[in-house]
């Protein structure tokens, strides 16, 4: 990857969301925010390329529902004004699963995913969460790898899970309360730069 590939996130606390939008829209920083209903019909796009068998618009407005009875955390990434990425977490007990994690074709390989799982590693450290888990289709590698370098680690199979065909790997990232989980994120963070 080029340096001119390589873009650092847009981090401004002190800014809300329509300035992070606008900054986003000046330059070529990736911005991550709450996903809102407005998001759903940029994601659609993505959602049908990247899943056989792809959400609903409807089913995301459901999750958006669960999102302010604070059930599920989802997130958009933009790039100006073109929506990227996505990816959630649906809340069980004191564990969080994500839900899913998905970068538009055209974006992939430019650390998008990975900081969509970062804003999300954080957001379930910051609940309290002690463990994550996901699955992931068993030939899709390069996923795995983002995951792992996260710390999750392949816990089981769920034959024949994806569209009755494929197998999924089940992954599991426990001790998201401890010091060595936090250390780890925050080398990823400083890998990015």
């Amino acid at each position: 990857m080029s340096i001119l590939d390589r873009f650092i996130r847009a981090k401004a606390f002190d800014r809300d969301e329509d300035s992070l939008a606008k900054t986003s829209e000046q330059s070529q920083d990736l911005v991550i925010v709450p996903m809102r209903r407005a998001h759903i019909r940029k994601i659609m796009p993505i959602e049908q390329q990247v899943y056989p068998r792809p959400w609903t618009a409807q089913v995301f407005v459901e999750e958006l529902e669960q999102v302010r009875v604070g059930k599920r955390h989802y997130l958009v990434g933009t790039i100006g004004d073109e929506l990227v990425g996505y990816g959630g977490l649906l809340y069980v007990e004191n564990d969080a699963h994500v839900t899913n994690l998905a970068v538009h074709p055209m974006w992939r390989s430019r650390g998008i995913a990975t900081e969509l799982l970062l804003d999300l590693a954080w957001e379930a450290n910051r609940r309290g969460c002690e463990a994550m888990t996901l699955e992931v289709r068993h030939t899709n590698v390069a996923a795995q790898q983002v995951y792992r370098r996260f710390g999750f680690v392949p816990a089981g199979v769920r034959k024949k899970y994806y569209e009755n065909r494929d197998d999924a790997i089940v992954m599991w990232c426990a001790g998201v309360q401890q010091p060595e989980f936090v250390e780890q994120l925050r080398r990823i963070e400083l890998d990015r730069i």
